[in-house]
């Protein structure tokens, strides 16, 4: 679950420290008080080119990746402890020799699951409270119609995309008193597939503990269709000098039908009071209501 306060039962917290970290990460984990821990985070969302993204901010000179992406050390893997964390980035001879040659260095987590969790944003705040964070949000449809056709390849529904929404529409009615639970938002309500699409309720508590110029929120699509322009903003930010990337290979990226208008319709509607309230909140608009 990733939303979880209590720690594992000793017993089983040792074990698992022990099985991810000195077996799965061996040298890594042994060598981790040499390694460094992330200078930005980004938070998400789901199926927006977080992975793509994951893979072009490391080819800015500056820039050096963790070992993967979706690391989900701040909600499902905090228990794993600090050691794991930081066996997961870059050791501290390859920031000073990255610093010395370009002047500067950074590493950082991708981990699109972090925005939806109140929990994660209190941690980030505890550890790292002058990081900076970036979110790269996509058209809110065309997320849902994504994670929709995912599922359905991988054969984990038999449902069309009509059913699908129709059900987590309902769903969503039905279950509007529990939504001051934490633990159900992040649990269950932010498993529905238009439900993940509520940026601004998510981002809220991040505007709360973060000073604005510590956030930055993406356009998917410009990110997209102008790759290096996107970059260079998000370099910008980081207070990094504007590079033009080699590889702007798209990563996981699905070959589909599109959707049915009358469906993009019904969801246009549906979206767009969120949408409105996403726009008032990060004081841009990416006009998703069309």
């Amino acid at each position: 679950m990733k939303y979880n306060t209590q720690s594992n039962g000793n017993i089983r917290n040792i074990y698992q420290k022990i099985f991810y970290g000195l077996y799965k990460r061996n040298i890594f984990y042994i060598t981790s008080r040499f390694r460094v821990l992330p200078d930005f985070f980004v938070i998400g969302v789901v199926r927006s080119g977080t992975t793509s993204l994951f893979h072009y901010m490391s080819q800015h000179p500056c820039i050096e990746s963790s070992a993967y992406d979706e690391i989900g050390y701040f909600d499902d893997n905090f228990h794993l402890g600090l050691s794991w964390y930081k066996s997961l980035f870059p050791t501290k001879f390859t920031k000073n020799k990255i610093k010395n040659k370009h002047g500067k260095f950074l590493t950082y987590d991708v981990t699109p699951f972090y925005i939806y969790n109140p929990l994660v944003a209190k941690r980030i705040l505890e550890s790292f409270p002058n990081a900076k964070i970036i979110s790269n949000l996509r058209n809110p449809i065309d997320r849902a119609y994504s994670n929709y056709i995912i599922a359905f390849q991988e054969g984990d529904t038999t449902k069309t995309f009509e059913e699908v929404i129709h059900i987590a529409m309902d769903e969503l009615k039905k279950n509007k008193s529990k939504l001051n639970d934490n633990a159900y938002l992040v649990n269950v309500h932010y498993e529905n597939i238009l439900a993940r699409g509520f940026y601004a309720d998510q981002l809220k508590i991040w505007y709360e503990f973060f000073p604005k110029d510590q956030l930055l929120m993406v356009s998917s699509e410009d990110l997209a269709n102008n790759t290096n322009n996107s970059l260079n903003k998000i370099f910008n930010f980081l207070d990094l000098s504007d590079f033009k990337i080699n590889d702007t290979t798209r990563k996981n990226k699905r070959e589909y039908s599109p959707m049915k208008k009358d469906t993009r319709n019904l969801l246009i509607e549906f979206y767009k009071p969120h949408n409105e309230k996403l726009y008032r909140l990060i004081g841009r608009n990416f006009d998703w209501d069309k």
